[in-house]
Parts: C-alpha cells; structure tokens; sequence
C-alpha cells in the first residue's frame, strides 16, 4: 500500500508540474505578446483614472533569464504621472475622469497624482471625479476635479486621521512566547507594542504631531481647490458633516448628487462628446503604455533614477525588497555610464537591514565624487530608509512623507516559557565562555544582552555620524531630533533633515540643473531578473524545487522545525534503537 502511495502521489505530482508549467508557458506568451501590442486611443476619449492594485513608484523593467525576453511594466506611478503629462497636450484626450474607489496608494503618492492633474487642468481640459461612495483618500484625490458627483446613496468618509496601535505584553505573558527587545532611542516606537500594554507618551506626542502635519497638508489641498478654509473643513469633519450626499452637498464637499449614467451625459457636455454615442475611455495603464512608447526620444544625456522601493534586507533585493546588491549594480552602472549626467534616488522604504543599509551609503558616497546624487522621497523614508537618503547632495520630501526614525533596535523572539509549559528542556555543552550566543530556548543573558546593546549603540553612532557629515549638523542636534522619531516631509524641511518640499520631477529637475543638461532622458533603474522559479514561487506560493520539509522550515523557523522532527521521530520509534541517544548540533 505504502509503494502504491507514494506511486500516485509521485505520478500526481508530474501532473501538476506539467500543469503549472503550461499555466506558466501561457503566461510567457502572454508577456511577449503584450510587448508588441499597441495600444489604441480613440479621437475623442476620456481618459479614466481608476487604480485598483497597489500601486508602486516604479512599475519596473524585467529580465526574463529562462527565455532571454526583456519586458516593462507601465503601472506605476512613474508612468502614470507621465501619462498624465502626456495627456494634457494630446489632442484625443478631451478630459479625465477619476473613477477610484478605496485608493490603493499612500498619501504621499496619492498627492503627486493629485498635482500632476492640477496641472493637466491648465491646459483647458476638464477633469471630473466620481465615486460610489469616497473614502478619505478617494476624496482627497477627488476634490483636485473641476466637479466632484457622488451617487444618491454614497457617502463620504470625512472625519480626520487616527492611528491605532495594537500591544502585546499580556498575550506574549499567556502564550510564553516572548520578544527580548534592545533599542536605542526613546521613540523607536516599532517595539513598544512588546514591551508595553499602553502607549507611552513620547510615543503618543509623535504619531500625533505626524497626524496633524499631514491632515493639515492634506486639508491645505482640498480647501484651495473647493474654496473653503482649513477652520471650516475641520468643522465638517468634527461634526461628520459630510456623511450624506445631501450634506455633502450642503457644505460644497461635492458639486452634484447623480447616477453614474447622469454623470456620464455630464463627461458628453464638457467633452462636446456626442449624446447617443458611448463614452469612450481608455484606463491610466494603458494610456501609461501608449505615452511612453509614443514619446520614446533620445536625449543626448541621461538623468538616471534609481528606485528603492520596499524594505531593505541584506541581500540581492528584487521588486518588493531593496537589497544592497540590486542597488549597488544600479549605482555603480549609473556612475558608469558618461551619459549619465545626475542620478536621482527615488526612496519608498519604512527601513530594515542595518548593514545593508550602510552598504548602500557607501556606493552613494562613491558615486557622490563622480556625479551628483539628488534623493526623492515618497510615501516613506524612514529609519534606514532615511540613512541611505542622509549623505545625498540634495533630499526632496512631499509634505506627507513620513521620515526621519533615526534610531535602531533588535529583537530576539524567546519560546523559554512556552518550552517549559510543553515539556521540552533544552541543554548545552559549550567549549567557551560565549560559545552559546543565544537560544530561543534559554533566557536571555546579561553577557549576549551586553554585547547585543553594544552593536546597538554602535550602529545608531554610525548612523548619527553619517546623517551629521550629509547634513552639516552636529551629532548633538541629529541625536536631539533622532531617537527613533517619525517627523513628516513638512516637519522634517524645519529641522533640516531635507532640503525641499517637491516630488519626483522637482527633484529630476534639479538633478538635470546640477549635472549641467537640458536635453536629456530618463533611465529607469533597476532592471530586474526573474525566472520560472521565481514566478512559480509567487503565484502558486510553493517552490516546485523545495521539499515539503523545506518550505516548512521556511514558514516556522529551523529551530522551531528540529523541535517537531524530534517529536515525530521519537514518536515513530518501536523496539529497540541502534542510534545516537540525542541530537547533537555544533555551531
């Protein structure tokens, strides 16, 4: 029985893979076809902006190793910023229309959005919005439009920022698992909810001047565009004074109360669309594809960008990590290039890896003696987000941008008590006085806590050391506004940790300027190799390569995994055993 087991399950598992890889062959030429594919634009369309996938600053160039294909993404906000520049000077595109509910983009990006449609609004054409029903964001987004509508039986979610923070002392007390936290920094706010059952007051003090800051920025947008002051605005929503359409209305929130198909007779009249034809749109990603094949030029110098998106691991990074090894290349062939006049370093990272934190500081001050580094912020550059920004020759923030939280910490999860109460012990036979380091199944010592907080209290002086050097400060003021602490973009511009309030053009511009070039074209960087494996592992979330030990390994943590392959081995065992009586591991 058991050969016949594992005969199907081996015979199943062709199947599959033959399956998978079908699905993926598909996939692939699907990819390639989407390169050669053009994108059409009717003469009189609409262009609709409707994001309902998370939304990154870079869509991203690919390197396809199994098949030798290069292909490039068109859905970040890279392209959509510049496909709404593109936009307002052709000639088929009578307007836009903002159709977007529960924006999936942060603050900061939605923002540069926002300003990049104040700016297509110049050019004569109308921009409208639309939503079922808007939450903050969407309403954010939406009030730029020259006429905001709202369904008969929406609302609008208008009643301020807030933060809520979840704590965890008692549930790590009942559940035995516990997390030994070292930091330096009073505001490092990110352990707190493991040390803590309540907010402590420096905590409390900085998520909420970090509200204010960008509520405020956010209110100084709606209440230009819809003609109101930042008082009366923070009235509506002290009162909820937006809830319904019809007091949305009341308090000018909103222009008209209508059904979608009423809203569209209203895109016909303002685009001089003719009434018994359907309105034709074509969406933000694909115009974002058909503007930029359309108006591919070839400067004679280059500005490159280099995206940073993600948190950064020690590594070679990809898509959704920053790793110092896909940076670093990107860096180092940048500074390479003599067409390349500046580069701007386009940062979206709440932080991670310390040491490849200052690895990438490193090439950055490399590359600083051949070229000019110009650093622009997006929804977060923080902690070592923040460090790889410090030593820049320039750093751009928008006013929501969340940075700063210079300060570092560690954390050791321990499983002593929940060990204790399961039965299982755990002991060492060491050759030196340190030999152990630490165990997850022993407390913590006074000599590894000693060693640990001295790393600590190293890496934070070298990271108060460099952002000093970037920032003409001393150590004493970057200590006085470090400690951990969050500051918003605007905030952060007060107490010089950037140097301008702009986005990622302003800060292409100024790159541009510095490098001493009016005609050139940007150059998107990092490309980023992927393969069959890795897409397997992201679609499917199993390595077809991988054991079913590994990907559990993977999941639970090695030394969680050797706890469960003691249990089940000692629980296969009958009779008597020719075997080693224990488990010996040497590291």
């Amino acid at each position: 029985m058991k050969f016949l087991r594992n005969l199907l399950a081996s015979v199943l598992g062709c199947f599959i893979a033959l399956g998978v890889l079908f699905f993926m062959f598909i996939i692939f030429i699907s990819l390639a076809g989407n390169q050669d594919n053009v994108v059409t634009v009717p003469d009189k369309a609409i262009l609709e902006v409707s994001i309902d996938k998370p939304l990154s600053d870079y869509g991203g160039k690919f390197d396809f190793t199994d098949f030798g294909m290069k292909f490039e993404k068109y859905d970040g906000l890279n392209h959509y910023l510049a496909a709404i520049k593109n936009a307002k000077n052709d000639d088929k595109i009578k307007g836009i229309s903002i159709n977007s509910n529960y924006l999936p983009a942060g603050i900061a990006q939605t923002k540069a959005l926002r300003d990049a449609l104040e700016d297509f609004k110049t050019s004569g054409k109308f921009v409208y919005a639309y939503g079922d029903f808007y939450s903050q964001k969407d309403y954010y987004l939406a009030s730029v439009a020259d006429s905001v509508f709202v369904n008969p039986v929406g609302d609008i979610d208008f009643k301020g920022l807030s933060s809520e923070v979840l704590f965890f002392k008692d549930l790590q007390e009942k559940s035995g698992v516990k997390f030994e936290v070292i930091r330096h920094g009073k505001y490092k706010s990110a352990v707190e909810p493991f040390l803590s059952n309540e907010m402590s007051p420096d905590n409390r003090h900085q998520i909420s001047e970090l509200l204010f800051s960008v509520w405020n920025s956010m209110l100084d947008g709606i209440a230009e565009t819809r003609g109101l002051e930042s008082d009366r605005l923070n009235d509506i929503a002290d009162t909820l004074g937006a809830r319904t359409p019809a007091m949305a209305l009341e308090v000018n929130l909103v222009d008209r109360i209508a059904y979608f198909d009423e809203y569209e007779t209203s895109l016909k009249n303002a685009g001089a669309l003719e009434q018994d034809k359907d309105v034709e749109y074509v969406s933000l990603r694909e115009y974002a594809e058909y503007a930029a094949k359309k108006s591919k030029k070839s400067g004679k110098d280059k500005i490159a960008v280099i995206y940073a998106e993600g948190e950064i691991v020690y590594g070679e990074g990809g898509k959704e990590l920053v790793g110092q090894g896909i940076v670093v290349k990107a860096l180092k062939k940048a500074r390479e290039d003599d067409k390349v006049k500046a580069i701007v370093l386009r940062i979206n990272s709440p932080g991670g890896s310390a040491l490849a934190s200052d690895i990438i500081w490193r090439e950055i001050e490399i590359t600083k003696r051949n070229k000019p580094v110009v650093v622009s912020m997006g929804n977060l550059a923080a902690s070592g987000g923040y460090y790889i920004a410090s030593g820049a020759d320039k750093i751009y923030a928008e006013p929501n941008t969340i940075t700063g939280s210079i300060g570092v910490f560690g954390m050791l999860p321990n499983f002593k008590e929940l060990a204790d109460r399961m039965g299982i012990h755990s002991e060492y036979v060491t050759t030196n006085e340190q030999s152990l380091g630490y165990s997850v199944f022993q407390p913590l010592s006074e000599d590894y806590e000693k060693v640990t907080r001295e790393s600590i209290e190293n890496i934070y002086s070298t990271f108060v050391g460099h952002v000093a050097d970037g920032r003409d400060m001393t150590r004493e003021e970057v200590d006085a506004i470090g400690q951990g602490r969050v500051w918003s973009g605007t905030e952060a511009l007060e107490i010089g940790l950037v140097d301008e309030i702009g986005g990622l053009e302003d800060a292409v511009a100024y790159a541009a300027e510095t490098g001493g070039t009016t005609d050139y074209t940007i150059q998107d960087f990092p490309v980023y190799t992927t393969s069959v494996q890795d897409i397997m592992d992201k679609f499917i979330g199993v390595s077809i390569g991988k054991t079913k030990e590994e990907i559990l390994k993977e999941e639970i943590g090695e030394q969680a995994y050797r706890v469960l392959q003691n249990i089940k081995v000692l629980s296969a065992q009958k009779g008597a055993q020719a075997r080693m009586p224990f488990e010996l591991i040497i590291r």
